[in-house]
């Protein structure tokens, strides 16, 4: 590669969700190293500041900004990122819906949310719905989503989307949201695909990285070990989620499931237009998004 390209993505610019840690904090990494203007949302505002400041340092890309939250599981703290991301940034062109976590028990948000589903599933859904427009205006413009493989043997229950009965290890309700995710890529796909933007998810892989350190004692301990048994590291684990962020090959592809950067189908659960729309249409409801229609020409699922 020639000087020339060493920054082939300058004046493109990106949102990674989680983007001061873990598996969030590589995909940064990685973009800023293409020359994008990349903006980390996380919590705290001294911390996502240094972060950022430290990431333009290491990467020698001086576009790196950053954009603070208190708890994106809050729609409140989502729709307040969103405002401030559209204000700051009059083009972006990548948004990467990395935020997401495990949680042990069952906890409900001050909004009254299952955590769970709160985090990992309404608020990309949200910020995702409150930047078309920004996306659009700044076509081509991709989303990416960071499912998993854990979505897999899932199905879901309209009747229990907050689990408010058996909420079991929390295994399950975090594989669930990781379907629900992959659900909502593909009727995003369908949706966006006449606005010139395109909406993939993405299975990093078992990470080494910060996942289920929030729930502490055992729990974390067991995740750590078998990350160390078994994980890849952050460095490969985000490198599917940029492939797909900002590589030429993936300019038109949409609304696929992607794992060490091919195409997979994902479960049989995963691939029903039915159940995508209809939970498409449920988390409008819930969160309030704007409606985005479906794209002309396209068959409505069912």
């Amino acid at each position: 590669m020639g000087t020339h390209d060493a920054r082939p993505l300058t004046g493109r610019c990106a949102v990674i969700t989680g983007g001061t840690s873990g598996i969030g904090l590589e995909i940064a990494r990685g973009l800023a190293r293409l020359g994008v203007t990349t903006v980390l949302v996380g919590r705290g505002a001294e911390r996502t500041q240094r972060i950022a400041a430290e990431l333009a340092t290491s990467t020698g890309n001086s576009s790196v900004t950053a954009v603070s939250v208190s708890d994106l599981a809050l729609l409140s703290d989502t729709r307040r990122a969103a405002d401030l991301l559209g204000n700051a940034h009059p083009k972006i062109h990548i948004l990467v819906n990395n935020a997401g976590a495990y949680f042990r028990r069952r906890e409900v948000t001050s909004e009254g949310h299952e955590r769970t589903f709160a985090l990992n599933v309404l608020s990309p859904f949200l910020l995702s719905c409150m930047l078309v427009p920004r996306l659009a205006e700044s076509a081509p413009a991709r989303i990416v989503n960071i499912s998993s493989a854990a979505h897999e043997g899932h199905s879901i229950d309209f009747g229990s989307l907050e689990s408010p009965g058996q909420y079991g290890s929390g295994f399950g309700a975090y594989g669930t949201s990781k379907l629900e995710l992959l659900l909502l890529t593909r009727e995003f796909a369908r949706r966006l695909v006449s606005k010139g933007v395109t909406v993939n998810a993405v299975h990093p892989g078992f990470v080494r990285s910060g996942f289920a350190k929030n729930n502490g004692g055992g729990t974390a301990a067991m995740v750590a070990f078998f990350g160390l048994l078994f994980g890849r590291s952050v460095q490969r684990g985000a490198d599917s989620p940029v492939f797909v962020a900002s590589d030429p090959s993936f300019a038109s592809v949409t609304g696929q499931y992607v794992s060490d950067r091919k195409i997979r189908p994902g479960s049989a659960q995963s691939q029903d237009l039915e159940t995508a729309r209809r939970l498409f249409e449920t988390c409008r409801e819930i969160t309030g998004a704007p409606e985005i229609p479906l794209a002309p020409g396209s068959v409505p699922a069912g």
